[in-house]
């Protein structure tokens, strides 16, 4: 039976969102994806909700068993990694391609991709990120400390990453007029560009290393 007090529920709850705060709030590849799909004003809530979909389900899920399934699946972990590093890789060259071509602000603007060309980049960016699967896996584990508090940690985690998913949404409008330029939007993507391709590199010399 479920008697889980206020206090502990807190506690875990606390102890949750500041564990996300740690390993979402960080620029990585899902963070650009979302602030570029903000900035472009490209299908803005489905990204967000989207993201925030499959946190919450992966974030559950982790609490409940996701760390049981790599151990039965060991070859998972390193399939997620290397289709990662390709997905990264990929985007990474795209931005650097737009980054060095530029264009008209007409043309950075149209280039606005479809309502499912938006959410399947949502997924992807989650689910063939592998620092995303290493986040849900930390998660897991630091559940099952909390005993009988496991969902409220789960909720915690959860409430942070619909925190950050806010930031980068309002941050997004915020930051919008300094993008009223064509030079701002080749600067983002050279930025975007450099973090995807690090991103890619790192994962795949480290996992080559190991």
């Amino acid at each position: 039976m479920f008697t889980l007090t206020f206090p502990a529920f807190f506690t875990a709850w606390a102890s949750g969102t500041a564990t996300g705060l740690g390993l979402f709030a960080v620029v990585g590849a899902q963070s650009a994806f979302v602030l570029r799909q903000g900035l472009m004003r490209a299908h803005v809530m489905t990204v967000l909700a989207t993201c925030a979909l499959v946190d919450a389900v992966f974030i559950f899920g982790s609490v409940w068993g996701l760390q049981r399934l790599t151990e039965w699946v060991p070859g998972l972990t390193r399939a997620i990694l290397w289709f990662g590093v390709a997905f990264l890789a990929w985007y990474g060259l795209q931005s650097a391609r737009r980054a060095y071509k530029g264009g008209s602000l007409a043309h950075c603007r149209e280039a606005v991709p479809s309502r499912g060309a938006a959410l399947l980049g949502a997924l992807g960016f989650s689910l063939l990120n592998p620092h995303f699967w290493l986040d849900m896996v930390v998660v897991g584990s630091l559940a099952h400390g909390f005993a009988e508090a496991r969902p409220a940690f789960a909720v915690g985690v959860l409430t942070a990453s619909v925190l950050w998913l806010a930031v980068l949404g309002v941050g997004s409008r915020l930051f919008a007029p300094f993008f009223s330029h064509a030079r701002a939007w080749r600067v983002l993507d050279g930025i975007i560009a450099v973090v995807m391709l690090v991103l890619a590199v790192s994962l795949a010399t480290g996992d080559l290393g190991g």
